[in-house]
């Protein structure tokens, strides 16, 4: 994981304000937002998208840490993430107001960070690219759930 303490670094800052605004964006629509039964869920659904790339990031942190240790530790935080997504849109489901977007943000953001996990553990160094989508992914989850949260919610 040579290399990637720089990306790591960018990706534990990027996330953490991007939960800190998920947080405005909620408090200043909070009334609105438990009006309707389907959005605090998907509150959490972009806080757990961006812890994600944030607990994930910061792994990559840990100094000396070996590169069995941090895929291993990739791979379970995405797999966990996946479990608490899949278990948030099982709740909201007959909600109506789903969509092959939502199934999309709400599925694949923490799908590669398992695979680049799973890959780094066994040795491939190769796996660590899988690592940039999952992050991608998580933070344009979050960004799209923040967005609907405090302006869609507007409309």
């Amino acid at each position: 994981m040579q290399g990637w303490g720089d990306f790591f670094a960018a990706q534990v800052g990027a996330s953490a304000a991007l939960a800190g605004l998920l947080f405005v964006a909620v408090s200043i629509n909070l009334e609105k937002i438990l009006k309707y039964p389907h959005l605090p869920t998907r509150a959490f659904e972009a806080l757990a998208a961006l812890l994600c790339t944030l607990i994930v990031s910061t792994f990559g942190l840990v100094p000396g840490q070996s590169d069995v240790a941090f895929g291993l530790e990739a791979a379970i935080t995405g797999l966990i993430i996946w479990s608490i997504q899949t278990v948030a849109l099982t709740r909201t489901r007959r909600s109506g107001y789903e969509t092959g977007v939502r199934y999309f943000f709400n599925q694949a953001p923490p799908l590669p960070y398992l695979v680049g996990g799973i890959l780094i553990a066994l040795g491939h160094g190769k796996g660590a690219y899988w690592i940039v989508p999952g992050t991608l992914l998580c933070i344009v989850s979050g960004v799209y759930y923040a967005w609907i949260l405090l302006v869609e919610i507007q409309r």
